[in-house]
């Protein structure tokens, strides 16, 4: 549900075979996988010792001399397989599902390309043609402030066509987009001479031609739904196994070392071509012994003002370049860490079955309940809570703000101790989660408010007082 409501407007109207729809929901479910196999060993565990402990199974065990590990050791060796399995899925099955879904997506936004066209938006045509339109009439289609560019000669927006209004129709066979213009203009900038370029005084050549309507036609794909070349979305981290992520993020690593080390050396390199002193035949001792004060007072205002002017010059030349700088490094950084995002998430939500089951198995045999009540009530409060912190420390890791590993393995962490705790309540019968085990506990601490407040008041009474 969550798949179909995020790409109903990418679906809708695209005139698509129920094939294609059932291969994305199929890729789609796939994906689901990972996330559902956690909740779902938590629910099978909470609803197995449940049932055992409602049945009054595991006490009989227990009266055997079983010991709770003993009892849960087959659900261990099964939970055990799901992780290894959940793992081989993740790495195998799940870069495929993510390289079929998002071609196939890409290849159903391509398809109608009159539709995928959102107000104030740029929407690519083709290659040569971009268009943007203002808003849209509902009812009518009639569209309002069309703006198209033209990059035929490749040398930039050189090409504007506006109009006021019209409309986009696509033929029957669906190779051509058909686009009729009413009131508008056709601006476009003339290229120079090399000579008028590099002079002072540029003319900057442009034609502009008006209309009252104009009939576009733009070259589109072929007939029916084409799909795109798989090999555009393999550089994808999700689309990546373990040996190819390895591979990228060395690859990355090597990148990002040489282009902090050109940095610093172009940094240097830059500050020293701005010293103005250079190649002047001062020694370099003898010049560092020298006074600003006193250099820049022994000069006039008109000096002392062109000096300020280079200096704020200089300073904001090196500010603009280590700012352009460290934002293609954070830049960098941050696509590095997609790939190690990916990279942990294969162990990670491998590990979280495991972890489930330590909570669940234990949980169900403390609180004796079986069924689909209690135990999926407690597992989607449990999975919410895994759920959030998985999000949050991803979205951590993402922003740099943490290291991959500990963003990606934040919730596991923090359930892990939980499990062992729980496990080791379950293994010494302990009664946390049984309601009349509190309930006790409430009327015994009222009880005990009742008796010192009655001995206080003894103690304050006349004869105590008096025999004081």
């Amino acid at each position: 549900m969550q798949f179909l409501w995020k790409y109903i407007d990418d679906l809708v109207g695209k005139g698509l075979e129920w094939k294609v729809i059932a291969e994305l929901l199929f890729y789609a479910t796939a994906n689901l996988v990972p996330m559902a196999l956690p909740l779902s060993t938590l629910l099978a565990a909470l609803m197995t010792m449940g049932n055992l402990g409602e049945n009054n199974e595991l006490l009989a065990m227990k009266s055997a001399g079983i010991s709770l590990p003993r009892i849960m050791s087959p659900l261990i060796f099964i939970t055990v397989m799901i992780s290894v399995s959940a793992f081989f899925f993740s790495n195998n099955v799940l870069p495929y599902t993510n390289l079929k879904i998002t071609t196939l997506l890409y290849s159903v936004k391509q398809q109608k390309p009159e539709l995928a066209i959102r107000d104030g938006v740029f929407t690519p045509l083709n290659d040569v043609y971009s268009i943007k339109v203002g808003e849209r009439d509902p009812k009518t289609s009639l569209m309002h402030r069309i703006m198209i560019y033209d990059h035929s000669k490749n040398e930039g927006n050189v090409i504007i066509t506006y109009a006021d209004s019209g409309y986009l129709k696509v033929t029957s066979d669906e190779k051509r987009l058909i686009a009729t213009l009413y009131s508008g203009n056709t601006y476009e900038e003339m290229q120079e001479k090399t000579s008028t370029r590099k002079s002072s005084n540029r003319i900057y050549p442009s034609t502009k031609q008006k209309f009252q309507e104009q009939i576009i036609t733009f070259e589109l794909q072929g007939r029916g739904l084409q799909k795109s070349d798989e090999d555009l979305f393999k550089s994808s981290a999700q689309t990546m196994n373990l040996h190819q992520l390895e591979i990228v993020k060395d690859s990355l690593n090597k990148q990002l070392q040489s282009r902090e080390k050109s940095f610093q050396k172009g940094l240097l390199s830059n500050i020293k071509q701005r010293n103005g002193n250079r190649n002047t035949g001062i020694d370099t001792k003898k010049r560092f012994r020298l006074s600003g004060d006193s250099l820049y007072n022994s000069i006039n205002n008109f000096e002392k003002q062109r000096v300020i002017e280079v200096a704020l010059s200089n300073v904001r030349s090196i500010k603009s370049y280590i700012s352009s700088t460290t934002d293609e490094l954070v830049s960098k950084g941050k696509y590095i860490a997609k790939h190690k995002i990916e990279w942990h998430r294969k162990f990670s939500l491998s590990f979280a079955c495991f972890v489930f089951f330590f909570i669940g198995a234990p949980l169900g045999a403390i609180i004796r309940k079986g069924g689909l009540g209690m135990p999926v009530v407690i597992s989607v409060l449990f999975f919410v809570l895994y759920y959030i912190i998985t999000i949050t420390g991803e979205k951590f890791a993402r922003e740099l703000m943490w290291q991959p590993a500990a963003g990606m393995w934040l919730s596991s962490f923090i359930l892990l101790p939980l499990g062992a705790f729980l496990s080791y309540k379950a293994s010494t019968d302990s009664v946390i989660m049984n309601s009349d085990f509190y309930i006790e506990a409430f009327k015994k601490a009222v009880r005990f408010n009742k008796r010192m407040n009655n001995r206080l008041k003894r103690g304050k009474s006349p004869k105590n007082q008096l025999a004081g």
